[in-house]
C-alpha cells in the first residue's frame, strides 16, 4: 500500500499550502471574536509551519488506512456486492479520518490558534499550548474533529466513487486523473455544505480558553451558544471560503492522489 501513502501525502501537500489563505479566512469567520478581530486579512499565512507538518503524514494515514479498509471490506462477505459498495467506502473513510485525526488534531490546534493570533508565531503557540495543558491539550477538538469528519466522509467518498463509477460507465473507459478530480471537487462542496455546523463546533472547542464551557468540549451546547448568539448565519460561518476550499482542494487532493497512484502502480 506503499502507493497510497506518497500518493495521499503528496495531495495533501498539494492541497494544504495551496489554498491555505482560504482557511485562514474561514477560520477567522468562525472564531468567537469575529474576523476582524481575530486577524482579518493581516497575516494570511499564519499557522502554515502546522499545516506544512502535518499535511503528509495525517493524508498519508487517511488513504493507507482507506484503500486497506475498502480493500478487505470488499474481498469477502456481504460487502463485497457492487449494489452495496457505498456501504464500504463509507466505513473505510471514516476509520481512515479516524486514523489521521490522531495526527491531524495536534496540528489543527496549533495552526487555528496561530490563525487568530497572527502576532504570533507558531512555535510560541505550542509552548503555549504545552504549558497550559500539556499534550493532552494538543488533543482538544479531537471528539469534535471525528465527529466532523466522519459526516464529512460518509458524504465525500460514496458519492466521490459513485460519480467516478456513473462517469466511467457512460464514457466506456476508466476516467482520466482530471475528470475524477471534478467529480472530487463536487463531492467535496456538498460535503463540506452540509458539515459547516460541526466545522464551526470544532474551532470553537480548539479556540476556546482553558477551563471554560466551551474547551469540554460539549458540540451540542456549542451549537447552542452559537444559535443563540449568531443564528443560522453563525452555524454556517465560513461556509463559502470552507466550500471553496475543500471544493477546489478536492480537486487538487483526489485528482493529485489518482493520478500519482496510477504513475506510482504503471
Amino acid at each position: 500500500m506503499r502507493h497510497s501513502e506518497y500518493a495521499g501525502g503528496c495531495a495533501g501537500i498539494c492541497v494544504d499550502l495551496t489554498l491555505f489563505p482560504l482557511d485562514t479566512i474561514k477560520t477567522r469567520l468562525q472564531s468567537q471574536e469575529g474576523f476582524y478581530r481575530a486577524g482579518g486579512f493581516r497575516g494570511i499565512y499564519a499557522g502554515v509551519p502546522s499545516a506544512a507538518l502535518g499535511s503528509f503524514p495525517s493524508a498519508a494515514a487517511f488513504f493507507v488506512t482507506y484503500d486497506c479498509a475498502k480493500s478487505l471490506l470488499g474481498s469477502g462477505g456481504v460487502l463485497k456486492e457492487p449494489s452495496v459498495a457505498p456501504v464500504s467506502h463509507m466505513l473505510a473513510a471514516s476509520l481512515g479520518e479516524m486514523v489521521a485525526c490522531l495526527i491531524r488534531v495536534p496540528t489543527e490546534v496549533v495552526k487555528q490558534r496561530t490563525q487568530t493570533s497572527p502576532s504570533s508565531s507558531t512555535y510560541h503557540m505550542l509552548k503555549v499550548a504545552l504549558r497550559q495543558e500539556g499534550v493532552r491539550g494538543l488533543y482538544r477538538g479531537f471528539g469534535s474533529t471525528v465527529l466532523r469528519e466522519i459526516p464529512f466522509s460518509l458524504v465525500q467518498f460514496p458519492l466521490w466513487e459513485c460519480l467516478k463509477t456513473q462517469w466511467s460507465q457512460r464514457r466506456g473507459h476508466t476516467l482520466h486523473s482530471w475528470q475524477a478530480a471534478v467529480c472530487g471537487a463536487f463531492a467535496g462542496a456538498v460535503a463540506a455544505l452540509v458539515t459547516t455546523p460541526l466545522d464551526v463546533a470544532k474551532t470553537r472547542i480548539m479556540l476556546a480558553k482553558a477551563g471554560s464551557s466551551t474547551a469540554s468540549g460539549n458540540i451540542p451546547l456549542v451549537l447552542c451558544d452559537v444559535w443563540k448568539s449568531r443564528g443560522l448565519t453563525g452555524l454556517f460561518a465560513g461556509s463559502i471560503p470552507r466550500m471553496t476550499f475543500i471544493s477546489m482542494g478536492g480537486f487538487i487532493f483526489l485528482g493529485a492522489y489518482e493520478k500519482a497512484r496510477r504513475t506510482l502502480l504503471s
